[in-house]
């Protein structure tokens, strides 16, 4: 099929999704304008900070637009493309959108609270520990992922087949543009803090001629470092991100980050608009997919936890609760940030399928490249149409890439140091009412440590080992958020039913695939090929995220349950 027929069908489909469905969800739960939001009643200008529409959809696009609706589409083609479109459609409206507009609706009707502290209200501290520990353990794994993706995205040197090493201009290049986004983004974060008033055309300019300035630095001052080094260099600013107030680095940065993504999303629309490639892919290729190793993949659940972000992520949800219900300024934005950042990112999903369709061989991926080589290859392609020199665009794919994982990344590290500050909060945040081993480990830059800490211990396994754990654990998260959002809304007595065939079809694949993967790691130590660090940490990470699961699922359904019973009691008297 022609690729122009396919994308026309994801605008439309998505474009339906958030004018009707998403309208309707407002309209049932009811957003109200006038209602004053957690940003400004507990404006702090840390983290509590009331922010245009804009600016806290720009946080929310760049934070959750990460590797995955690159990375999934692409590995999840080898079913097919059609089984991948439609996932990615109907999981987009129905699943992901949902899950994001409902984590930070529930997030900003509860004073900003994030959704552990949203089941603690609803459920019970049992309740809101156990997700607390299952949010940071996921955390971990989003940490250790992305950093080892950014790091031999950056990598300065390249081996050969022969052993000689050359220098990767591609990725150093890259590296200086994105640490230059850190330095510039709190001097712009300034600017915008002190002038207030300043009108969001005006902000608009200076951050994109901004960074059309930092492009042409780095391509013309290159920092070559190793992928060990870059670890380094990625959690000392991971570090930065956790600790420092939103507007001074977060915020700008993913302003400025979401008109280089959004910039690569024009150009590659406009770019099959133009060229229109055929989709050299099988259109399926049954139930089951062999390897050329011999390796066995079975369309349920593996589609659903490959593609991931591009059509629902529990991930999502951390960030609309952890940081973009604290920057609402106004309930009628949240359909905007919530619903219509993910609509944007399953689009992105969707163009990351047309991309690998186009270079197929034989109704299959190129073989030897990886989804990020395949993707900023078949975009570059598309840039060099309106005459952008081969070099330019490698380099700007390069660093689009990069900066989806890395927008993630400081998110997911301030959220897990919130998660793991939330595991041993009590009654009480006075830190002068607190044991001494309180204050230590519900101290931001303990929790900070720990947390990066643990991550970069995962993140020497290498990214292909954590990422189908990651896949998973993040479905998992998906649905249990799923189940506490439906508890705060019939708690509340809104409408909640429409998150019931989400919520259960996301256990089913998650807990079947979580299980795999375990069997796989227990199978490897019985075949003597596994290590601890890679397969051992896994296997620990992967038995407590079920386990807490299991919890979590069992104690939110029991509350359903039983609201349920209170409500009809009530009926009859």
């Amino acid at each position: 099929m022609n690729s122009l027929v396919i994308v026309l069908i994801a605008v439309v489909v998505l474009g339906a999704g958030y004018l009707g469905y998403g309208r309707w969800l407002a309209k049932k739960w009811g957003v109200d304008p006038n209602a004053k939001t957690p940003a400004v009643a507990n404006e702090d200008g840390k983290d509590y900070v009331p922010s245009s529409k804009l600016t806290v959809f720009a946080h929310q696009f760049s934070s959750i637009a990460g590797a995955g609706p690159v990375q999934g589409p692409i590995i999840a083609a080898m079913f097919g493309w059609v089984p991948v479109l439609l996932w990615l459609l109907v999981g987009g409206v129905f699943f992901g959108a949902v899950q994001d507009f409902g984590s930070l609706y529930a997030s900003v009707k509860n004073g900003g609270k994030s959704i552990g502290l949203v089941i603690e209200k609803y459920i019970g501290k049992a309740g809101r520990r156990f997700f607390s520990l299952f949010c940071w353990l996921f955390t971990l794994l989003v940490i250790a992922a992305f950093t080892s993706m950014v790091s031999s995205t950056f990598n300065g040197f390249t081996a050969g087949a022969d052993g000689a090493v050359t220098k990767n201009f591609n990725g150093a290049a890259a590296a200086t543009v994105s640490m230059l986004f850190i330095v510039v983004a709190m001097v712009f974060g300034v600017v915008m803090k002190t002038c207030k008033n300043m009108k969001e055309w005006l902000k608009a300019i200076v951050a994109i001629v901004l960074i059309v300035a930092m492009f042409a630095v780095g391509m013309k001052c290159p920092w070559y470092l190793n992928g060990d080094q870059w670890n380094y260099v990625i959690m000392a600013y991971l570090f930065l991100a956790s600790v420092l107030p939103m507007w001074l680095l977060m915020q700008p940065r993913d302003y400025m980050t979401t008109f280089m993504l959004i910039g690569m999303l024009v150009g590659a629309f406009v770019g099959v608009l133009v060229g229109h490639p055929d989709m050299n892919l099988n259109a399926f290729n049954g139930f089951t997919v062999v390897s050329s190793t011999g390796a066995k993949s079975y369309l349920f659940p593996t589609l659903f936890v490959t593609i991931a972000c591009g059509a629902v992520s529990g991930f999502h949800s951390l960030v609309s609760s952890g940081t973009s219900s604290k920057t609402v300024r106004n309930e009628k934005d949240m359909l905007f940030v919530g619903y219509g950042a993910m609509i944007l990112e399953t689009l992105l999903g969707v163009i990351s399928l047309i991309v690998v369709g186009a270079v197929a061989v034989g109704g299959k991926a190129p073989e030897g490249l990886t989804p990020f080589q395949i993707f900023s290859q078949g975009i570059a392609g598309f840039l060099e149409k309106f005459g952008l020199p081969n070099s330019v665009a490698n380099v700007f794919m390069t660093m689009c890439v990069s900066a989806l994982a890395l927008t993630s990344l400081d998110s997911v590290a301030r959220i897990g140091r919130m998660s793991f500050q939330e595991l041993f909060m009590g009654d009480t945040t006075d830190t002068s009412k607190m044991p001494v081993w309180q204050k230590i480990l519900t101290n931001k830059y303990f929790a900070t440590v720990i947390t990066l800490f643990f991550g970069y211990l995962l993140c020497k396994g290498g990214y292909s080992n954590v990422w189908p754990l990651f896949g998973s654990a993040n479905q998992m998260l998906a649905a249990l958020v799923l189940i506490g959002v439906a508890v705060f809304l019939k708690a509340t007595n809104r409408k909640h039913a429409m998150l019931y065939p989400p919520m259960l079809i996301m256990l089913a694949v998650t807990f079947t695939a979580i299980v795999l993967n375990v069997i796989g790691n227990v199978q490897k130590f019985q075949a003597g090929t596994a290590t601890f660090l890679v397969e051992g940490l896994q296997l620990i990470v992967a038995v407590f995220l079920i386990v807490l699961g299991i919890i979590v699922a069992i104690t939110c359904i029991k509350k359903l349950v039983l609201m349920k019973k209170e409500n009809a009691e009530k009926a009859e008297a």
